[in-house]
């Protein structure tokens, strides 16, 4: 009896942190990533029969923003190369594609992502544009962001908090990683535009120092 009370009493806590968020604007101030509420995954076509599906664990992310004003925020996110991970992956292949012709981790340990203009697209709803910095290259990466909400503070929680989704997609042979990119001569192969989805909230100032 005593397990299902504590089950009972984190199910209310849960429902209440979720569906009664604090009446006060959300402040504005800088924004942390969230870890075990974010996550970033990317696709690739195999062979025109899949689409290979992966993700990276190690990123830090920070935003400036004004909930009330979105156009105005500044976002840059730092993501371990090395971090690859999928599904059942075979043996040595994730160490094959951080290594040597694809990522290349060791000499480019880090992708960047850095806002350069916001421009809101309807209801809680903006384009991100930004430059990508991946294996040694940077050029311009668009995100279609969706602003999911949050709150400003919460009884189990005097930190603001928000949540983002956001997608977007770039060709990789832009960033120099051509291989198995299908040919004429050999059609088969990984594709060339990398599709990105990204779930994440982060945490920002306690309501009384935003005051401040």
């Amino acid at each position: 009896m005593r397990v299902l009370a504590t089950f009972a009493a984190l199910a209310l806590a849960g429902t209440a942190l979720a569906s009664t968020p604090a009446n006060t604007p959300i402040p504005k101030g800088e924004y942390t990533l969230d870890k075990p509420h974010t996550s970033l995954i990317f696709r690739v076509s195999h062979a025109g029969f899949s689409s290979f599906t992966g993700r990276f664990t190690g990123l830090e992310a920070k935003l400036r923003t004004d909930p009330s004003n979105l156009a105005d925020s500044k976002l840059v996110v730092t993501i371990d190369a090395a971090s690859i991970t999928s599904d059942n992956a075979p043996e040595g292949f994730l160490a094959m594609v951080a290594g040597k012709g694809w990522l290349d981790a060791q000499e480019f340990p880090q992708m960047i992502y850095r806002s350069t203009k916001v421009v809101i697209v309807g209801d809680n709803k903006v384009r991100i544009d930004g430059e990508l910095t991946l294996h040694g290259v940077t050029k311009p990466v668009v995100l279609e962001a969706k602003f999911n909400g949050g709150y400003a503070k919460h009884p189990m929680d005097p930190h603001a908090h928000i949540g983002f989704s956001a997608t977007g997609k770039f060709k990789r042979s832009d960033f120099g990683v051509t291989v198995g990119i299908p040919t004429p001569a050999m059609p088969m192969g990984i594709g060339d535009e990398v599709q990105i989805v990204l779930e994440t909230e982060l945490t920002g100032p306690a309501l009384a120092a935003a005051k401040n």
